[in-house]
């Protein structure tokens, strides 16, 4: 009985020699060449095609020596949003949004980080001891975290943020009680009307998946650039500019920022700017494009509601290094800002918008925020508060 070892070695020795001397191509050829290279290695040895056991057999080995050994079926899994490798013996992964743990568990340390390193550095990515933590996306758009020790106490840890191959409508927020239909007919009107909107939320509530949404309801007649820190963004647009951020390389150089790219977008002729999320002194720039011509912008931040995410916004302006008293501050955030949608996710595992609120101004230096949607009774109902510019005017 041919046993999973011996089959390693042999797809590993093989592999190392076909390299030398032919161009394999892709990731799926080369799992071709090796699926086949494992089946004629077992007809050879016993006379005959694998039987099914062995087949399972050989596919497993060789995702363990090429592809992503035990998260494969993880990663191929549609139902999984979430993979979270704690330890090398721990991985949880979230489905319909719940944590579940599995009993998938790498062999040792050392494979959990040859699998790391198989996934960050066909990315252009390091990581070592001079370099121990990477934020890398992977080719279908997943988002990949990777941190090794020393930073990591208990050894390698691994968060990988699979990206969703359908995009969500608004019809499957409705399916799911995510949003009600006056407040979709109200974010399609925002959109048409060129309204400037913040998304705010907590890690992992679907800022990004909602910012997608709405920026897929832009017209095609409009020209749209995305800047991403790591692209997330996959918006179907005839007329698009997707632009990422770049790390600095092992040496130090090569860093482009958010903000650099932010500058640049402006001289880009955009009808409208896409951020994928403001963290730090970009905050300014993206706000002075929304003030200067750049109606029906989007942009997402890390917030728990939309007084906080106004005061994040005076935070991270400051950053930017420019003496500015904070009253011009308020009053840049407040001209430029006009509707700030709020999205959580419930004890229950659901990702909903709980509010929608216009920004209509200052008031002895007070952001005057108008709720017109919030969430109550498991559903998101209008305020009866109207709309500012709307056809909204509450129920």
């Amino acid at each position: 009985m041919i046993e999973k070892n011996e089959l390693i070695q042999v797809l590993k020795s093989q592999i190392q020699r076909a390299t030398l001397h032919r161009d394999l191509g892709t990731t799926a050829n080369l799992r071709e060449f090796a699926e086949d290279l494992l089946k004629a290695h077992i007809v050879q040895h016993q006379g005959s095609n694998p039987n099914q056991q062995q087949l399972d057999l050989l596919r497993e080995v060789v995702e363990t020596c090429i592809g992503f050994g035990p998260l494969s079926p993880l990663l191929s899994d549609d139902s999984i949003s979430e993979i979270m490798v704690n330890h090398f013996s721990s991985v949880f992964i979230e489905r319909a949004g719940q944590l579940v743990a599995t009993d998938i568990r790498f062999r040792s340390e050392e494979e959990l980080l040859q699998i790391v390193e198989r996934i960050v550095l066909p990315l252009g990515r390091r990581i070592d001891s001079a370099q121990p933590m990477v934020d890398a996306r992977l080719p279908d758009g997943s988002r990949v975290n990777a941190v090794i020790a020393p930073l990591a106490l208990r050894g390698a840890c691994l968060t990988i943020r699979k990206f969703a191959r359908r995009a969500i409508s608004f019809s499957d927020l409705l399916r799911v009680n995510a949003i009600s239909e006056p407040a979709v007919a109200y974010l399609r009107e925002m959109i048409e009307a060129r309204k400037n909107v913040l998304i705010v939320g907590g890690t992992g509530t679907g800022k990004t998946t909602l910012l997608n949404l709405l920026a897929g309801e832009v017209p095609e007649s409009q020209r749209i650039i995305t800047i991403e820190d790591a692209a997330e963004l996959k918006l179907q647009h005839a007329n698009l500019i997707s632009l990422e951020a770049r790390p600095a390389n092992a040496e130090g150089r090569g860093l482009v920022t958010i903000r650099e790219l932010l500058i640049n977008a402006l001289r880009m002729r955009p009808d409208r700017i896409v951020v994928g999320e403001c963290r730090g002194a970009e905050a300014l720039d993206m706000l002075q494009a929304m003030n200067t011509g750049h109606e029906g912008s989007l942009t997402t931040l890390h917030a728990n509601s939309p007084r906080e995410a106004l005061q994040r916004l005076e935070v991270m302006v400051m950053l930017a290094g420019f003496d500015m008293p904070l009253t011009a501050i308020r009053q840049q955030i407040a001209s430029a800002i006009q509707v700030v949608v709020q999205i959580a996710r419930l004890s229950d595992g659901r990702r909903v918008i709980t509010a929608i609120s216009e920004v209509v101004g200052l008031e002895t230096q007070a952001y005057q925020i108008s709720p017109l949607f919030q969430w109550r009774n498991e559903q998101l109902q209008s305020t009866g508060i109207g709309s500012e510019w709307g056809r909204h005017r509450g129920s």
